[in-house]
């Protein structure tokens, strides 16, 4: 679906309107790039990775035009792409799109500051949607299991509250049991959340969604008798769990996913004990 830009949400700014020149757009040679240093950050250790991933994934379709500005000498110092432009010159490019823009230093430096203070962040659901959209391997196989387990990756962060049933921004956390564990039993690890005490509104969590897939991974036994499990589950009561938790300040995520990981394995190691013993019984 395709939508219109729309400014409703918007009411008019109360500053003045003082946009400075209308910037040029042109292809200008590497060669004729600088860096100022007075403002302009080095290239460190994180850096230098993301000038190889872009080399490495080099696509004109995500490269951005470079900010420049003219300086002394016939050169254009860069305000905003300096990876992107080395990752160029890495590929071989002798020129890049570049956004030209008429100032001084002080000026360049609050513009790098603008373009990198104030971007809005993207949440990893939202990259999964690109993702997804592009055809990525992984984020369909992702898709395909949050289909057979009723859950829904949703676009933007919400409280637990305000969360429905099989509603999650854990796409990371999936993708990365899905890689780990495969995608059967992590559709039955999510089943048991969605299939249990009415879906389990707002409990659909990264830490509870590894810590059933890591018990369920350990035995096989469990996921493979996915009616009973889920029996079980209907026992479990992950707000009584979480609150337990929660109360005993367990801050760190590790511990909290360690905890919920024993707890759990415990609890299923006696109900399907118990459940054998009645089936004996009855035999």
């Amino acid at each position: 679906m395709l939508s219109a830009l729309s400014t409703e949400r918007f009411g008019k700014p109360s500053a003045p309107f003082t946009p400075g020149p209308a910037p040029q757009l042109l292809w200008l040679k590497v060669n004729e790039l600088v860096v100022d240093d007075a403002y302009q950050r080095t290239i460190g250790k994180k850096g230098s990775m993301n000038v190889r991933h872009i080399s490495e994934n080099f696509d004109w379709s995500k490269f951005a035009p470079v900010i420049v500005a003219p300086v002394e000498g016939g050169k254009y110092a860069v305000v905003d792409g300096q990876h992107r432009t080395t990752a160029a010159m890495v590929r071989g490019l002798e020129s890049v799109p570049c956004q030209v823009v008429q100032a001084d230093t002080a000026k360049q430096a609050a513009a790098f500051a603008a373009v990198n203070g104030n971007v809005t962040k993207t949440i990893p659901s939202q990259i999964y949607w690109a993702k997804k959209t592009a055809g990525d391997p992984l984020a369909k196989l992702v898709s395909e299991v949050c289909a057979a387990s009723d859950v829904t990756i949703i676009r933007t962060n919400k409280s637990m509250f305000k969360m429905k049933a099989g509603h999650t921004t854990a796409v990371n956390c999936i993708m990365r049991c899905v890689e780990s564990y495969g995608p059967e039993l992590m559709i039955v690890a999510l089943r048991c959340l969605t299939k249990t005490a009415d879906g389990n509104a707002g409990f659909a969590r990264a830490s509870i969604i590894e810590a059933i897939a890591k018990v369920l991974h350990r035995n096989p036994n469990y996921w493979a008798q996915e009616k009973n499990l889920l029996a079980i589950m209907q026992s479990w009561s992950w707000p009584d769990v979480w609150g337990q938790l929660s109360d005993q300040g367990r801050a760190s995520p590790f511990t909290v996913l360690d905890a919920l990981v024993n707890q759990l394995d415990k609890y299923l190691a006696k109900q399907f004990e118990r459940t054998a013993v009645a089936k004996r019984k009855v035999a």
